[in-house]
């Protein structure tokens, strides 16, 4: 007996010990939800800015893009002389506004009137206008892009119990908890059902989660299957239950969970996704569009409407019947609902601002801070993004792509997945900023970043390297062979290059090649420098993709991806610097301070004087070669520039550049399909498009001629000094130093000596 007592107090005692453990963290748990459902992780938004916007006297700017950009960041036009901060007037010559208080990456602004003089587009002064103190440079504020919620950049629309319908609330409770207002957490009949299942089985199979235990799962508790797990879960569901009433636990729920994904972006919160889905604010969903939203909870991304529509109907039938089920759908009423097909808004009603280039940014800032300032509240996220340089890419980038459809009908395509696609990079070559990136026509088809994660043969537009690595042993008037030659391709294979247009000359200067775009000449020209060499000076470039140095190599028969390509057109560019592509300046928290970041390292590639002479070869490109169409298009302003080309007609690009601004064009199928045009007849018309939308973006300048680049005349024919009486031209040149011609012209120097040698046999009786 006295065992058995013993043995009963130590059970006791365990029992007490249990009780006691449980008490304590039941009070810690307790707290925990107070805290975390009372503080709404949800509340504070990180927001996204744009680049800020500086004003300057002679800047040139498109007026109706100006006065829209000031729309969004919320002045208004009124007719008298501005009185209240947030207003502005026009005239035909100055434009009065009334700024806003601003605060932005720790600045502090106060709002002023603020007069801008204008000479047709042409910005003339600015001033302020109660001092009549002239501003040499005004910096206009950042506009706010889109915000969202935590680490994992969940979209929501937070919204009250009240504006949620009642049909929405009951196909929610139908097909996921149907004694919600019942029980006080979890659900008895639900946890046997479920645990003779998986005592079955062996494992967890299947689950009894109420609404209240799987926003304890989704708040608390990671998504592991364990018995454990699954009593913790149930605890908090109590706690929750005695610290919160029904209304405000489903209105937590209702804004918690997760509901589909935009690219990299999820969609969190019935609110986000009545926008998302159906284009249209909570309270005004039907029943039907209700039901569809209700079956999503249970896979959003195996239910999604845009993702596979007989699912996704299959599914809000399912909630349909749960409706009825409980007596919250008549007989009638689910006969005729039954039948409807599934109507949704597809998301461009709702689709935010630049959405190829946040998706780029988020991959940036993942790369670049920690997941722990991440995790932060309330960050403030200062892009490099021009608003307006965004809008004018993807306006240019649609407008020309559809005008390729007209122009040749076999480039339309009716299926979405299927049909044309280009990208567009912005890019401030010497900083690296990314002004705009538009990633494909139409971000609701398709999500896919065609500007960072592409993968395109280069063609043409990968000559300059080649032209480049030759710099070290030749000059630009050095002459090449543009005749036919055979070599064998990587498969042993004999190969003759084509130029792209038949061409007389045999033998054509490093200058011309390159702005003619010459096949056979550049080809020769590599296999001279050494294919190996120029293998190692374009790896410097950082192209992911493997370089081979076989022939078809100089014709750009390798892949690269267009931000890469712009990255390594930025070096040309930048006097020979290849900096970062940056998408974002810096980020700040809830009290203002920045975060530090990974350090980016700007690197010199090449002297400025080669970035100097390879400009003024693709200076040429543009004004009598490959890209000489620009003038068409009324491009004035000196640019460099090169097409590309691919063979079958499967790739066209276009990358030209100022000294302030570097555009990458592409165009193309996603499966490879051929599109019947070359660089300068698919990509560089949109290229002129869009540098005509941005003129405060292009100063008029060009590059100044650094140390260690002259400038001398020679004979175009010879590619040496000229001979004053015996050249029929005379060129100017530019060379490096140590490269510089000293023999006269070969050509016309032996003429003059058969001349000569006529003349003396005439005097000869």
């Amino acid at each position: 007996m006295p065992v058995i007592k013993k043995f009963l107090l130590f059970l006791t005692l365990i029992f007490l010990g249990l009780l006691i453990g449980l008490f304590f963290y039941s009070r810690t748990l307790s707290n925990l939800v107070e805290t975390r459902f009372s503080g709404r992780r949800w509340q504070i938004p990180s927001r996204v800015y744009s680049d800020s916007m500086l004003l300057f006297p002679g800047q040139r700017i498109e007026l109706p893009s100006f006065y829209e950009k000031l729309r969004r960041l919320h002045y208004r036009m009124v007719d008298g002389f501005p009185k209240y901060k947030g207003e502005m007037r026009s005239s035909s010559a100055v434009l009065d506004i009334y700024l806003n208080d601003v605060a932005f990456q720790n600045q502090k602004r106060e709002g002023f009137l603020l007069q801008i003089r204008l000479q047709g587009n042409l910005i003339e002064s600015i001033e302020q206008f109660e001092t009549k103190t002239a501003l040499p440079v005004f910096e206009l504020e950042p506009e706010e892009l889109m915000q969202f919620f935590g680490p994992e950049r969940e979209r929501r629309q937070l919204i009250s119990i009240h504006q949620v319908p009642d049909h929405l609330i009951k196909a929610v409770l139908a097909i996921e908890d149907n004694r919600f207002y019942q029980h006080h957490g979890i659900s008895f009949i639900g946890i046997l059902r479920a645990l003779y299942m998986n005592t079955r089985y062996g494992k967890i199979t299947q689950g009894a989660s109420t609404i209240t235990q799987q926003l304890a799962k989704n708040y608390f508790l990671t998504s592991e299957k364990t018995i454990l797990r699954k009593l913790k879960e149930a605890l908090i569901a109590l706690i929750i239950e005695t610290k919160f009433s029904k209304e405000e636990i489903l209105e937590i729920y209702f804004n918690e969970i997760y509901l589909g994904q935009m690219g990299s972006d999820s969609v969190n919160g019935i609110g986000e996704a009545s926008l998302f889905y159906f284009g249209k604010p909570t309270d005004e969903l039907t029943l039907l569009e209700s039901a569809v939203i209700a079956g999503l909870i249970k896979g959003p991304n195996l239910y999604s409407p845009y993702i596979s529509k007989d699912a996704c109907f299959l599914r809000r039938n399912m909630v349909l019947h749960a409706m009825k089920k409980n007596h919250w759908l008549t007989q009638e009423n689910l006969d005729v609902f039954l039948k409807e097909p599934i109507q949704t808004s597809g998301f461009t009603s709702h689709s935010r601002q630049a959405p190829y280039f946040m998706d780029y940014l988020y991959q940036q800032l993942k790369t670049l801070y920690s997941k722990e300032d991440l995790s932060s509240l309330g960050l403030s996220i200062y892009t490099t993004m021009d608003a307006q340089v965004q809008k004018a890419a993807e306006s240019a980038l649609k407008t020309g792509l559809e005008q390729l459809e007209i122009q040749n009908p076999k480039l339309f395509r009716k299926l979405p997945e299927k049909k044309l696609q280009g990208a567009i990079i912005v890019m401030q070559p010497k900083t690296g900023n990314i002004l705009a990136m538009a990633g494909g026509r139409n971000y609701s088809m398709s999500q896919f970043n065609r500007a960072s994660q592409a993968k395109r043969q280069t063609g043409s537009a990968f000559k300059p390297f080649v032209f480049l690595t030759a710099l070290d042993r030749y000059t630009p008037a050095s002459l090449v062979s543009n005749a036919p030659r055979t070599y064998s391709n990587e498969k042993g294979v004999e190969w003759i290059p084509q130029n792209y247009e038949p061409v007389s000359e045999t033998v054509v200067s490093m200058r011309t090649a390159l702005a003619m775009s010459h096949n056979r000449a550049t080809v020769d020209l590599a296999m001279q420098v050494g294919l190996d060499q120029i293998v190692r000076q374009a790896e410097a470039f950082h192209f992911s993709t493997p370089l081979e140095p076989y022939p078809s190599l100089a014709l750009g028969s390798f892949e690269a991806i267009p931000i890469e390509m712009a990255r390594a057109y930025c070096v040309f560019a930048a006097d020979g610097v290849q900096p970062y592509p940056l998408a974002l300046k810096n980020v700040t928290d809830a009290s203002g301070r920045i975060l530090n970041r990974k350090h980016m390292e700007i690197e010199r590639l090449i002297s400025p004087a080669k970035a100097f002479i390879i400009s003024s070869m693709l200076r040429s490109a543009v004004v009598e070669g490959t890209g000489k169409a620009l003038r068409q298009y009324g491009i004035a302003f000196p640019a460099a520039g090169k097409t590309g080309t691919t063979s079958n007609y499967r790739d066209a690009w276009f990358i030209g550049y100022t000294p302030d601004i570097l555009v990458l064009v592409w165009v193309g199928f996603d499966n490879g399909d051929p599109i019947y045009s070359s660089g300068s007849q698919a990509a560089l018309p949109i290229w002129a498009e869009l540098m005509n939308s941005i003129p405060h973006h292009i100063s008029g300048t060009w590059f100044t001629m650094p140390p260690g680049v002259v400038k001398r005349k020679i004979c175009p024919d010879s590619g040496l000094l000229p001979i004053s009486f015996a050249c029929p031209e005379e060129k100017e040149e530019f060379f490096l130093t140590e490269n510089v011609p000293e023999e006269n012209c070969s050509v016309h120097k032996i003429q003059i000596l058969d001349r000569l040698i006529k003349g003396l046999k005439s005097l000869v009786p």
